[in-house]
């Protein structure tokens, strides 16, 4: 079914050809007629599928039906989320699809002056993509009015109520219409937060999971290199080298490890941007801009390599993405699932490469397991999680020399 036979707005459908959709993903199928019913709905879906859209598309629909002009009354929908960058991408999604409709749309996060964004909020807004620390603030200070909400959307639900939010989550529906919707959307849910989702939600909720047999993404390749923590990055100074066109995410532990892996590449001539959150949003606004824009070729390296802490998995949007690398192995092995799907997005094929020292081998095999619940190793091949004791034959040309050259790199 071709989104131009759905019952939506012609000027969402404009919106939808001008961006290339001529037909729904999986989640947006099924979601959105869910959605548009009025229906709470739990959707898990994997990264890159679709998610965003799937809401904001009937959350834009439903409210430009309901509006005569472009003036707002008030704030219908609010879409909470954890980090500044998600926020932000979120916010270019609605902006997109609600072109030429009567929606107005805002992005509201903190780290920036706060004036701007109550004069916005003064104007009138109908939905308000936010992360919960500048909300609440403006819901104290009495600039936020929630009476007027009858939507209310989390989105990286998981990461939102693992951090502990829920107890807010909770103060802000006492706050909402008795009657309003809720819809949660993930990657990925545990059987503890789905309990926890459930309990904000109707009885009737709609349970909606898209390709609950694979966790990740059938378009990634996955590889497993097994280098002690002080050879990490020789390792990722000979990928970077051999793969000199691309973008690049490097996912590590800590900020500080961030700042560490961007100064030794540029000790060796490779040049990269790190993002982490003791950047302030300027700066990590400018860094993500940098990376969606650049791909290396005036010959410069740091707009394509981006060194980041798994607080940015989840706020890295970016469609072109071509390796992952995880240099230091996620703590949470759902973090795992987020950091690899920053490639191989849409129908695009990625790479994902795991450095795994000796003493991560018990979070590999975690990583495994959680795989391995819904996903098999003939499904993947050889470059599945199998292959621990050994590189997978997509990557023999990176290691099979590997010990001479470290040699000669220690003796220098």
């Amino acid at each position: 079914m071709k989104f131009e036979r759905y019952y939506i707005s012609s000027d969402i459908k404009k919106n939808l050809a001008k961006l290339g959709f001529k037909r729904p993903t999986d989640i947006q199928f099924k979601a959105i007629p869910s959605i548009l019913d009025g229906e709470d709905v739990l959707a898990i879906a994997q990264t890159g599928t679709g998610k965003t859209a799937a809401f904001a598309i009937p959350v834009i629909d439903k409210i430009h039906r309901f509006k005569s002009s472009k003036r707002s009354y008030g704030i219908k929908c609010i879409v909470m989320v954890p980090t500044r960058e998600l926020a932000e991408q979120i916010g270019e999604v609605f902006k997109s699809l609600a072109k030429h409709t009567r929606v107005k749309i805002f992005t509201l996060y903190g780290g920036v002056e706060q004036d701007r964004q109550i004069a916005k909020l003064q104007d009138g807004i109908d939905v308000l993509i936010a992360t919960p620390g500048r909300m609440f603030d403006l819901i104290n200070q009495q600039e936020i009015h929630l009476d007027g909400v009858s939507t209310l959307v989390l989105d990286e639900a998981d990461h939102m109520l693992d951090l502990g939010f829920i107890e807010d989550i909770k103060y802000i529906k006492k706050m909402l219409k008795r009657r309003h919707q809720t819809l949660f959307f993930s990657a990925t849910i545990n059987d503890e937060i789905k309990k926890l989702a459930y309990s904000q939600v109707k009885s009737a909720a709609i349970r909606i999971q898209v390709s609950p047999q694979d966790k990740v993404s059938k378009n990634i390749n996955h590889t497993v290199m097994h280098v002690e923590m002080d050879d990490k990055r020789f390792f990722l100074e000979r990928f970077l080298q051999d793969h000199p066109d691309g973008k690049v995410i490097v996912f590590v532990r800590t900020k500080v490890r961030a700042e560490r892996v961007v100064k030794a590449m540029a000790r060796v001539g490779i040049e990269s941007m790190s993002i982490h959150s003791d950047k302030d949003q300027a700066e990590r606004s400018l860094v993500m801009q940098s990376f969606r824009a650049g791909d290396g070729s005036d010959g410069g390296d740091a707009a394509r390599i981006l060194v980041a802490t798994d607080v940015s998995a989840r706020g890295i949007d970016v469609p072109d993405v071509d390796y992952v690398i995880n240099y230091d192995l996620p703590e949470k092995v759902e973090n795992y699932v987020h950091r690899i799907g920053r490639t191989g997005r849409g129908e695009r094929k990625g790479e994902a490469v795991s450095f795994c020292s000796s003493s991560e081998a018990d979070l590999l095999k975690d990583i495994q397991a959680f795989i391995a619940q819904s996903v098999t190793v003939n499904q993947i091949g050889k470059a599945a999680y199998a292959a621990i004791t050994a590189p997978a034959q997509s990557l023999q040309d990176l290691v099979a020399d590997h010990e001479s050259w470290l040699k000669g790199k220690r003796k220098k």
